[in-house]
């Protein structure tokens, strides 16, 4: 069932436009489940950047008891330590900081899965699948990188980088002063180079989402494309998105590498700057030689908390695209849903069920459209469905009987008019008892991965083998499924089952949860003519136990309802019985004559 959305849909895969400091603070979100564990990893790191710092100082002091004959036992044990220490550091902190960024990923996954599945029909119908799969799937990869990265390269960077400059000074502040003049002409170029990266980017992240929700499409309509020779316009299509994205791609390595090869230019222009002028202080007396090594092992290790910060923004960019775009689907309307704790309303029992002559669903003056400005789509509805019988909704394309259906089944809400079961307004329902009442057979017929057990208790997990059987028999699948080499344990797909077959298992599906409602969207237009004739009788068998509404527009299949409701334009043109309006409406005779259907059924 497809939905015209309320606003225009948005450009697939582009990044939603939102302030830096709203972007920040979504990224934030991720890591502050998270914290403790992260906090534990910037203290191993800050205790490795320590012990990092201390090492050139500690070769100092080698150097200077060489000098007077001094034992080196202690500072060298004391450097052996150092070393051997921020190797298991850094082991221990790689290995924290992978397991909080799995976790990071996730919980990002499972929370926007949820919230995907939780939000409202019209607003998942609108986008492409394949692009909702690449956010769930490359985007949150980005904000593993972003946060574990960003944050603990960040703030080990900016220790390193701090910590080095002091002790530099302590060393030598003109050494210092020379070589902060060289490190800020160069780190203002790379840091110029950061907008025009991200956005590259974003741009090639965002044709990567383009690429997925064209291939989701293609692929949904495979025998489509080969029947009609489309295959390599679609693989040249979709390999324009590829090919955008690469070519985006490479232009954000391409300035990534050139931050990179700035940085790290910039660092051996500052060690040839601080060899000529250390050596002119040496030569001269001002400093001693260790203290120039010590000097330059510092400025060598700049080269460290560099990289990471230059690493740390780079991720950062990439991550706040991510987040803008994930943001985008957690930021969807959702249901209401009932909580866990909630209790569950079994389903009526047949014996206890309603009079058969009782309303079970009373639409009164119903008015719905999809947009402010649109037309409307339902224009006054009223009718009345029994809680036991077969009431058939009929009339031209567009004239709203799957619109009914979506308002049965909550995916949409009217704009005027009220909606009732058993008497109580749909408002007051919670919905999970409210669609407890219900089954439903949508027109595509979609089948959810899984084997064809899976399938036929989706709606009902408890049924017995019996119901099962019994559903299966109705639909005329029992002998085919006996067939398959695993039963009704075999993996559904395309290859497996047909067409009708498939929509055969969607109705049994329905008919295993014995709902008290039974919605019924063109379930037999992939049917031959004997499966239709077993389907109708499960239906008439159905509708004897609950209410049962179907849309056809093969009259054949409602010519038997209790009551046919005629719709036009949206609204309620007529209703009775196939013959009551055969003989009193022109369009709905207009309708029957159309498929060559006589007064007494026959075609």
């Amino acid at each position: 069932m497809t939905y015209a959305t309320p606003e225009p849909t948005p450009d697939p895969g582009s990044t939603p436009d939102l302030p830096t400091g709203t972007k920040l603070r979504l990224l934030a979100g991720y890591v502050t489940p998270h914290r403790r564990l992260l906090a534990l990893g910037v203290l191993l790191g800050l205790i490795g950047t320590a012990a990092e710092l201390l090492t050139p100082m500690v070769t100092k002091n080698v150097l200077d008891r060489l000098e007077v004959d001094a034992s080196l036992a202690a500072p060298v044990t004391i450097l052996a330590v150092l070393l051997v220490a921020g190797t298991v550091i850094q082991l221990v902190q790689g290995i924290m900081l992978g397991t909080l960024a799995e976790r990071i990923i996730l919980s990002t996954r499972t929370g926007m899965v949820r919230h995907l599945l939780r939000a409202r029909v019209p607003d998942v119908a609108s986008r492409a699948g394949g692009e909702m799969v690449a956010r769930v799937t490359s985007d949150t990869m980005l904000i593993r990188e972003a946060t574990t990265t960003t944050i603990v390269h960040g703030i080990n960077g900016v220790i390193a980088l701090v910590g080095s400059v002091v002790l530099m000074a302590v060393l030598d502040v003109p050494l210092l002063l020379t070589t902060l003049v060289v490190i800020a002409i160069v780190a203002l170029a790379a840091v110029l180079l950061m907008p025009q990266l991200a956005r590259a980017q974003q741009q090639a992240q965002a044709e990567v989402g383009r690429m997925g929700g064209r291939l989701e499409g293609v692929l949904r309509a495979i025998r489509t494309v080969k029947a009609s020779r489309a295959e390599e316009r679609e693989s040249e299509r979709i390999g324009l998105h590829a090919a955008r994205s690469a070519r985006m791609a490479v232009r954000a390595v391409r300035l990534e590498n050139y931050a990179w090869a700035i940085t790290g230019g910039g660092i051996n222009l500052a060690v040839l700057v601080v060899l000529g002028f250390g050596g002119w202080r040496v030569a001269s007396g001002a400093i001693q030689v260790s203290t120039l090594i010590a000097f330059l092992l510092y400025l060598f290790q700049l080269m460290s908390p560099v990289s990471m910060l230059t690493m740390a923004l780079t991720a950062l960019q990439s991550g706040l695209a991510a987040a803008a775009r994930i943001h985008e689907i957690t930021a969807l309307p959702q249901e209401p849903h009932e909580p866990p704790s909630a209790p569950t309303e079994p389903p009526t029992e047949p014996e206890t069920r309603p009079a058969a002559d009782a309303p079970a669903l009373e639409l009164r003056d119903v008015r719905f459209r999809y947009s402010p400005e649109g037309p409307w789509v339902l224009d006054g509805v009223s009718l009345s469905v029994p809680s036991r019988g077969h009431v058939a909704l009929v009339g031209p394309s567009g004239a709203g009987k799957t619109t009914i259906f979506g308002l049965l089944l909550k995916f949409l809400e009217p704009q005027q008019g009220s909606i009732e079961l058993d008497g109580r307004s749909f408002e007051e329902w919670p919905l999970g008892q409210l669609r407890r009442r219900l089954a439903y057979v949508e027109q595509d017929t979609p089948l959810v991965p899984g084997t064809l057990r899976d399938n036929l208790t989706y709606a009902a997990p408890d049924a017995t083998p019996d119901a099962i059987h019994a559903a299966l028999e109705t639909v005329r699948l029992a002998a085919r499924v006996e067939s398959l080499p695993n039963g009704l344990d075999t993996e559904v797909s395309g290859a497996v089952l047909s067409g009708g077959e498939r929509q055969r298992v969607a109705l049994a599906r329905a008919l295993v949860a014995d709902p008290e409602l039974l919605l019924l969207d063109e379930v037999t237009a992939q049917l031959d003519g004997l499966t239709e004739a077993a389907v109708a009788a499960g239906i008439r068998r159905q509708a004897r136990r609950g209410a049962v509404v179907t849309i056809a527009h093969r009259l054949s299949t409602v010519m038997d309802a209790d009551a046919i409701v005629l719709l036009e334009a949206g609204r309620v043109r007529a209703v009775g019985t196939h013959a009551q309006l055969l003989a009193t409406d022109s369009l709905y005779a207009e309708l029957v004559a159309a498929l060559r259907i006589g007064a007494d059924g026959r075609m």
